[in-house]
């Protein structure tokens, strides 16, 4: 590693406390979350405060810092609810505020100065000027925009203070819009994507209607079909982190509040061994790079930092799904391993074991019972628990992938 490179943290999704569980299990060096409110992602169940305690308590016996949002752009009728909720959120011992609006930055520092303030990708932060005014409002970091080359933001590196943090997106779902400030599901469903409830409109399906032919839709592409025609990719970096040291970033950033347990486990492992790996100076392990198609995805990009627009995947809205959960380990019991089954699998299959802080493994799976302990060919009910009879010793939590679809960075 060069020695000029400061170490980076690694930094994971938590939607809720299995969520936040699993990105302590599998080398997380922090955590970021929300409350019941004033967070940008209302689609996972978020914290109520006693869980925001726990998971505070979870996160720091392992040493694991926690970064709550209050990046929402909340209206007059919101503010009265926030000082509480910051004193609580201090109180808790949480390590920094991940916030947007110029007015929460001042509540944050009168309700919860001690807390520390992290200026979120919300505020569009594209060059070292406005870095540094955040810097010196307060801020201790800055969540740049994701519309950044690598070569920008080492320019906003160079000209900022070194004790100025720097967080860029690394891994996940992209937003059409600028740094996330979207108005569309507003004018189309009423849901106010800047308060935490985007509908998504980006990922749907249109036509091209003329007014006075209602019944006569146009398709958008030379194809008879329509078209996903705001339907960004998602961004995936593993491969080049060591380009990313060299930028001076402070954390890494893995965009997901929203997406499971499994997406978290599996992407902070994957990027905690391949960051790893860059920091000593050896080559990145192509299992990690692997591992990031065994989650659900859309086609990958580099997003805007070759300096090349990332590009739309018009042609669908949905998602790239090679790989089927079939089972989380559960124990052992009566010398063999417990199962819950997610997807359905059968005897004799071979899977992929994913287990905390190690390079996945592959298994057959032999013999498999029921709770009867009468042998099963298949396990075809949801949540069902199987056993399986195995020499190896898998972890409870492992998760068990089975390989249903493409080879590895196929096309869909």
């Amino acid at each position: 590693m060069n020695q000029t490179i400061k170490k980076p943290e690694l930094l994971a999704p938590a939607g809720d406390l299995e969520r936040l569980q699993a990105a302590l299990d599998y080398g997380a060096d922090a955590v970021y979350l929300a409350g019941k409110a004033f967070g940008m992602r209302s689609a996972p169940s978020n914290f109520t405060n006693e869980e925001l305690r726990e998971g505070v308590r979870r996160a720091h016996v392992k040493g694991v810092k926690v970064y709550v949002t209050c990046n929402t752009l909340p209206r007059n009728a919101e503010l009265a609810a926030l000082p509480d909720f910051l004193a609580f959120c201090a109180d808790a011992g949480v390590d920094a505020f991940i916030l947007t609006d110029l007015g929460v930055l001042e509540m944050a520092k009168r309700y919860a100065p001690k807390v520390a303030v992290h200026i979120s990708t919300q505020a569009g932060i594209v060059n070292y000027a406005a870095a540094n005014a955040f810097y010196n409002m307060g801020a201790e970091r800055v969540v740049l925009a994701r519309e950044l080359s690598l070569s920008e933001i080492a320019e906003i590196r160079a000209k900022t203070p070194p004790e100025l943090e720097i967080e860029a997106f690394v891994h996940g779902a992209m937003c059409v819009s600028f740094s996330g400030r979207c108005l569309l599901s507003n004018y189309l469903t009423g849901r106010d994507a800047n308060r935490g409830d985007c509908a998504q409109p980006c990922r749907w399906d249109y036509y091209l209607i003329e007014r006075t032919r209602p019944d006569q839709p146009f398709v958008i592409q030379q194809e008879q079909k329509s078209a996903f025609i705001l339907n960004s990719k998602d961004m995936c970096m593993i491969e080049h982190i060591p380009e990313l040291l060299r930028c001076g970033i402070s954390s890494l950033k893995i965009e997901g509040r929203a997406k499971s347990s499994y997406y978290v486990a599996c992407i902070t492992n994957a990027y905690r061994h391949a960051l790893d790996a860059a920091l000593a100076g050896r080559p990145l392990p192509q299992w990690a790079i692997d591992e990031t198609d065994k989650i659900s995805h859309r086609v990958y990009s580099t997003g805007f930092y070759s300096g090349e627009e990332p590009g739309q995947t018009p042609e669908t809205g949905g998602y790239i799904r090679n790989w089927d959960i079939a089972a989380i380990c559960t124990g052992e019991e009566n010398g063999m391993v417990r199962l819950s089954q997610r997807n359905r699998f059968f005897r004799g299959e071979t899977v992929s074991v994913l287990e905390p802080g190690a390079e996945p493994y592959t298994l057959t799976l032999d013999e498999l019972y029921n709770e009867d302990m009468e042998t099963i060919e298949v396990a075809p009910h949801a949540t069902m628990t199987v056993y399986l009879k195995t020499d190896r010793r898998i972890r409870p939590g492992a998760f068990l992938r089975v390989y249903r679809g493409q080879p590895p960075h196929a096309a869909p």
